[in-house]
């Protein structure tokens, strides 16, 4: 290991502080919005998986997204229910790590296969005769590997860089490790400058998916106008991704806003909820929203549970 590396072993999480009084109704809570994600969106994987007819690009995407989404809370509601039941709250150094690792590489794989989402409508809807030939089973395959692979890569740069660092504290005022809050516990702020350009870089290069992916929507709606059947397949099978897309920079952006300028107005417990909402609202909106709005998936789900 580098020299400079902290002697830090555990960091201690007081985001947990103010919440003595109604500890038990928040496990609850928290344990109930946890199993309702983990079974919606199993609920959304299987269907995909076990039907034949539904091994088109649009769903594999769909379940890979699914899949995304278990991959991220499972990084956040084990340990936090545990935390919950514990009278003190801490994490390992490495373990804070692989957590800010973990949710950091879901939120970017995210935006990714939203990005291939929108590059999948835009194909089948206005280019329906080249739509196969790009869009063969194998290209999703290998898209879908650089959506999960890609992000991975990039956020792991960040969490090296902040490994690296001297830390003076071991106390994280949050309820999770966030990247950018571990960097702000550096003794020296001068060493944090290469942490702040890969982070505004990362920003960058994500927030430019976010508008890449407006665009295409935006084209998509322009082009669809015209027609009663473009019409038709937007409502059916864009309408469900524009709302996983809104849904889900809404919630980074707050996210991006509270970590980065920390505003001292806000509530605390407001300000932990943000913090935390990209693990609860689109975790249990997207399948929901999917298993609802899209009628091959809804009537494969109703069939299988009148068999029951």
């Amino acid at each position: 290991m580098m020299n400079n590396v902290s002697t830090i072993s555990v960091f201690f999480l007081s985001g947990l502080n103010e919440t003595r009084n109604y500890r038990s109704l928040l496990f609850f809570l928290t344990l109930m919005c946890y199993i309702v994600i983990v079974l919606a969106n199993v609920c959304v994987i299987l269907t995909i998986i076990l039907n034949n007819e539904l091994h088109e690009p649009m769903y594999i995407l769909l379940c890979v997204f699914c899949l995304n989404s278990l991959y991220g809370t499972v990084g956040f509601y084990p340990k936090f229910l545990w935390d919950l039941l514990s009278p003190v709250h801490v994490i390992s150094y490495s373990g804070c790590l692989l957590q800010a690792q973990v949710l950091y590489s879901f939120a970017c794989s995210d935006l990714s296969i939203l990005a291939l989402m929108a590059y999948d409508r835009y194909l089948a809807i206005c280019q329906p005769l080249k739509y196969h030939s790009l869009m063969s089973k194998q290209r999703v395959i290998t898209l879908v590997c650089l959506a999960w692979l890609m992000p991975f890569c990039v956020i792991a740069v960040n969490i090296i860089l902040a490994s690296r660092l001297k830390l003076c504290s071991p106390y994280l005022n949050r309820l999770i490790c966030l990247n950018w809050s571990i960097v702000m516990l550096a003794c020296f702020p001068a060493e944090t400058t290469a942490n702040s350009i890969v982070g505004n870089l990362t920003i960058i290069i994500y927030g430019l998916h976010g508008v890449i992916i407006g665009w295409s929507y935006l084209f998509l709606i322009k082009t669809c106008v015209g027609s009663i059947e473009n019409r038709k397949k937007f409502m059916q099978t864009c309408v469900p991704h524009l709302i996983s897309l809104f849904t889900f920079l809404a919630t980074i952006l707050f996210d991006v806003i509270y970590i980065r300028f920390d505003s001292k107005n806000l509530p605390q417990t407001l300000k932990h909820f943000v913090s935390i909402e990209f693990l609860i609202i689109p975790p249990i909106m997207n399948p929901l929203i999917y298993g609802f709005k899209l009628t091959k998936i809804r009537n494969k789900i109703v069939a299988s549970m009148k068999m029951k």
